[in-house]
């Protein structure tokens, strides 16, 4: 079966990715880049940098942009959809969706308007689980958005691994927040693993943090060979 995978560069997608390429033929990758930071529907920290990984993969990417308003962003999905199938003759789509419904159900909806299987092989997998898979794995993912209390700057660009997931474990513990960021306390980048021809070397980046939130901007990266 020949996929297209929901790309937005983060542990999520990725892993997602790393699944359907064990089973089936992914042929492509596919982005939307909103230019609403709060988008419901998508992943926007470092988003620009999906070329980069999508070529250290060796796959190709289709991608259009959204101004991001809520509901209205779903045409644009459905439109690269569109354009995956016309030009890469997908059978259907993969999603690294967990836990938001909101997403799923309208990822479900546009494939089944356009006769198109969705696969979502994280969904409802527990979330400390999905962490240490990524890092068994050999993933390399820094956090690169933080978006909630108890996170603050000293988060971003930290990486995740196992001393990170226990840090997670008993926030979550305490905080209430969701391990892998599925209620949006977080946001990653993925920078390396062993579906990567070259690794990602971040050469230039900046922190902003204000109110609580903040992101580690990518300026410049390299593609290294491993």
């Amino acid at each position: 079966m020949r996929l297209g995978v929901l790309f937005s560069g983060g542990k999520d997608s990725i892993l997602a990715l790393y699944k359907a390429m064990e089973k089936e033929d992914v042929v492509c990758l596919i982005t939307v880049i909103s230019d609403n930071k709060e988008s419901y529907m998508f992943h926007t920290p470092n988003i620009h940098i999906t070329e980069y990984q999508a070529d250290s993969i060796g796959l190709p990417l289709v991608t259009i942009r959204t101004a991001g308003v809520k509901e209205e962003e779903l045409k644009e999905l459905r439109r690269v959809i569109e354009m995956a199938k016309e030009k890469f003759e997908i059978d259907g789509i993969v999603a690294g969706t967990v836990e938001s419904v909101y997403q799923a159900t309208r990822i479900q909806r546009i494939c089944d308007s356009l006769g198109l299987w969705c696969f979502n092989p994280l969904w409802q997998k527990n979330q400390l689980d999905i962490l240490r898979e990524v890092v068994e794995l050999g993933f390399d993912v820094v956090i690169t958005g933080v978006f909630a209390e108890p996170f603050d700057s000293s988060w971003l660009g930290r990486k995740i691994n196992s001393k990170t997931i226990d840090e997670l474990k008993k926030l979550s513990e305490i905080y209430k927040i969701s391990p892998a960021g599925e209620g949006g306390e977080f946001e990653t980048t993925v920078l390396d693993g062993p579906i990567f021809k070259k690794r990602l070397e971040v050469k230039g980046f900046s922190i902003n943090f204000s109110k609580g939130s903040g992101i580690m901007e990518i300026k410049k990266l390299e593609l290294k060979e491993k």
